[in-house]
């Protein structure tokens, strides 16, 4: 890996169906103690339509090239406990040597 991980986090996958045939999502840990590289941040986002400034939210995440990860996994921090939603998956390619995979990530809990 080569950002500097700050914390760990684990995969969960699965899902059941609840008495009413809904779908929801299984906190099922598929992989734990994975290093990554976690960051939330903030940005000021204003659109045409509505100028007003609203501050927005985000998170991104790298972990180890390899790591078994899809959008819409979910991922959970094991130094916080916070649950976020795996948004997007994406790596750079290089000749080389091998690149974390970026994640795009959205806090659910």
């Amino acid at each position: 890996m080569q950002a500097i991980a700050t914390t760990r986090i684990s995969i969960l996958r699965g899902v059941t169906t609840d008495a009413y045939g809904d779908e929801q999502d299984v906190d099922m840990p598929v992989y734990t103690g994975i290093p990554a590289s976690l960051a939330e941040q903030t940005r000021r986002v204003t659109t045409r339509d509505d100028p007003t400034p609203r501050i927005v939210r985000y998170a991104t995440a790298r972990v180890p090239a390899r790591t078994d990860i899809t959008d819409q996994d979910r991922v959970r921090d094991e130094r916080t406990g916070a649950v976020y939603t795996v948004d997007a998956v994406s790596s750079m390619t290089n000749p080389t040597l091998t690149v974390d995979i970026r994640l795009d990530l959205r806090r659910t809990t």
